[in-house]
């Protein structure tokens, strides 16, 4: 292991944004020939997206690659590495920190839900869990995926209060806060009754 503090910091951070900004879903969509997933639906590079191709196998490749990433940053870091489970927190959500923001996209990128449940299963299984299942209860009631997603932004650095460390706890929170700035939009429809429902078309 690197010695000090802050080496290991940096590799954390840039070992964690470099893995959450590439973008799956948009480099899947070119490969199987249907084009340029930023031109249709909501613009975003993510699942969600991909499934407006009409493929859902790729949105379901694209959905496990953007959960994968966060935990395979945190698991390099805390595991491979060797640095320890504080820094592969970091990794983790700079992970996601790259997949909304990604540099290569002109910081253009995906929503972050999945990213954020795959980062939250590798930090802490539990809160993930207690995420995941937050969603989905929200989804079977609501009917509503944004909504859901948000209402499990809210529970998990809660969970992660009482149940983590400090450190979990709070970049839990930030990257809660994330969430709803990459939610902008969907929250104005929910206040407005114009959210479609899932199952529904656009």
């Amino acid at each position: 292991m690197l010695s000090g503090e802050l080496t290991p910091t940096l590799i954390s951070i840039a070992l964690g944004y470099g893995l959450g900004s590439i973008p799956f879903g948009l480099l899947i969509a070119k490969i199987m020939g249907q084009g340029d997933i930023r031109n249709i639906g909501s613009g975003n590079i993510g699942a969600t997206n991909v499934l407006r191709t009409g493929r859902k196998d790729l949105a379901f490749i694209t959905l496990l690659l953007d959960a994968g990433k966060a935990g395979f940053a945190f698991f390099l870091v805390h595991k491979l590495l060797g640095f320890g489970h504080p820094y592969g927190i970091y990794a983790g959500g700079m992970a996601l920190i790259g997949h909304c923001f990604p540099v290569w996209l002109g910081f253009k990128g995906g929503k972050g839900v999945a990213t954020y449940l795959g980062y939250l299963l590798a930090a802490c299984w539990p809160i993930g869990l207690i995420a995941c299942a937050t969603w989905l209860l929200s989804a079977f009631t609501t009917r509503i995926s944004s909504l859901s997603a948000l209402i499990a932004a809210i529970a998990a650095p809660i969970a992660a209060h009482m149940m983590a460390s400090r450190e979990l706890a709070i970049v839990t929170a930030l990257l809660s806060a994330i969430i709803y700035i990459r939610h902008r939009a969907n929250i104005g429809r929910i206040i407005k009754g114009e959210e479609p429902k899932i199952g529904k078309k656009t």
